[in-house]
């Protein structure tokens, strides 16, 4: 498995998911502008860490993202907001990630 490409997603994921909840907590939390802003920058930064993947091939990149994403919005809420994922949540995140697995890093002809 590519250790480069694996990076890029761990580096997109901390981008998207931190954005994400950044706006967030700029919303839903009232914390204001500077949040939503910083939310919004961190977004942007997440789509040009994307296009720093090896394979050229922007759906196969958005689809196996999909996989990085689900994973690691559970370790995010885990880590960041206290949230306890249950075995269903772990074993959806675990096939995610086998299926992010199978569209990176299989072996493809031609």
């Amino acid at each position: 498995m590519p250790l480069r490409s694996v990076l890029l997603f761990v580096i997109a994921a901390l981008f998207e998911i931190g954005g994400a909840w950044l706006v967030w907590q700029g919303v839903r939390e009232h914390k204001g502008w500077v949040w939503i802003g910083a939310g919004a920058i961190a977004l942007g930064l997440y789509g040009l860490v994307a296009t720093l993947q090896p394979d050229a091939n922007f759906g196969r990149i958005l689809a196996a993202y999909g996989g990085v994403f689900v994973a690691g919005s559970l370790a995010w809420s885990t880590l960041i907001d206290g949230f306890r994922p249950d075995r269903w949540d772990l074993t959806g995140a675990v096939l995610c990630l086998v299926g992010v697995a199978v569209i990176m890093y299989a072996p493809r002809t031609g």
